[in-house]
């Protein structure tokens, strides 16, 4: 099977706190390296009561101190809400730190609504339309001989690969100008995941980072012993969904038996589609829905997430999909 990782949103669940996720994050990490994970990326988000990872670069220090053989990544910087200079040097500084370790995704949104982006410092109207050249000032900082008088130090001359992330057409015309590998949030915006594949892949221009295209898609994963398990497990995430899209993003909450019966079928239809690209069940259930989804959309590697209450049957997810990985 192709490579996978693993993306932790770095969940607070109801009645724990930020302590308790990064505590469950670096177990995660820990074992994800030992099960033969290919990467653990954290995501930037901010002013959501049940991610943790605002300080994104922050917390993948903590997991990188705690590994040592897992890449760690951020699955996104949100890069219209920093300078592009100050990500160099965050990142070089984990380069330095973790050599030949750390990946670098960027994405385009702000991981945010729109009042919380305005304290981010963030002028919204112009913001997104300066990406391109932002990724573009953001790769100068890492060359050998950048070509800006301003130089990151650390970053310079450092191996940071960076990868374009995206939920649209925009991004997978990026990735391929720039010769980037493409992660597609698949998890949670698969509307447009085939176009976009198609786009990066036919019109991709080698670079000096990446020969060929490269697709990395994001995929929800709730494994159990039991079909009649995994489901009720992946209600925590159904519920999780339904509160972000009604304007009241929750801590992540416990699972809930029935709770699809408990939806209007405009809530039911709605999760439908955003939650598509998901194998929830037991291992034969989710081993033949992996199978399936890559044989679809010939990805390369897949970021499996995995939004479970509790934290041992959120490792347990992660277990018997390495299993299915390595045929045992």
């Amino acid at each position: 099977m192709i490579p996978l990782s693993i993306l932790d949103l770095a969940p607070i669940v109801e009645g724990g706190t930020a302590s308790d996720s990064f505590r469950n994050s670096l177990d995660l990490a820990q074992h994800g390296e030992r099960w033969g994970y290919k990467r653990f990326w954290l995501a930037e988000h901010h002013g959501m009561p049940g991610i943790a990872s605002a300080a994104t670069s922050v917390l993948m220090c903590h997991v990188a101190n705690g590994t040592s053989t897992i890449r760690i990544g951020a699955g996104g910087i949100m890069l219209p809400n920093h300078s592009p200079l100050v990500i160099a040097e965050q990142f070089g500084t984990l380069a330095s730190l973790f050599p030949g370790r750390i990946d670098l995704g960027l994405g385009r949104a702000p991981g945010s609504d729109h009042t919380t982006a305005r304290a981010l410092r963030r002028n919204l109207a112009s913001d997104a339309d300066e990406f391109p050249q932002d990724v573009v000032e953001l790769m100068d900082y890492f060359a050998d001989s950048p070509r800006r008088q301003v130089r990151a130090v650390p970053g310079a001359g450092l191996d940071v690969p960076v990868w374009i992330l995206g939920s649209s057409l925009f991004g997978a015309q990026l990735a391929a100008a720039l010769g980037l590998p493409y992660a597609f949030a698949s998890h949670f915006a698969p509307q447009m995941m085939m176009q976009a594949i198609e786009l990066y892949r036919a019109t991709f221009r080698p670079s000096a980072q990446l020969d060929k295209p490269y697709v990395m898609l994001g995929f929800n994963v709730f494994a159990a012993d039991t079909d009649a398990e995994a489901h009720f497990r992946a209600t925590s995430m159904q519920q999780a969904f339904i509160n972000l899209r009604s304007g009241r993003p929750t801590r992540l909450k416990p699972p809930v038996e029935g709770y699809l019966d408990l939806l209007s079928p405009p809530e039911r239809s709605m999760l439908d589609s955003v939650l598509s690209c998901s194998a929830i069940g037991s291992p034969a259930t989710v081993s033949a829905q992996l199978k399936g989804f890559i044989e679809r959309t010939g990805a390369d590697e897949l970021m499996v997430t995995s939004q479970v209450f509790d934290h041992a049957a959120r490792l347990r997810s992660y277990e018997i999909t390495a299993d299915i990985a390595r045929g045992s």
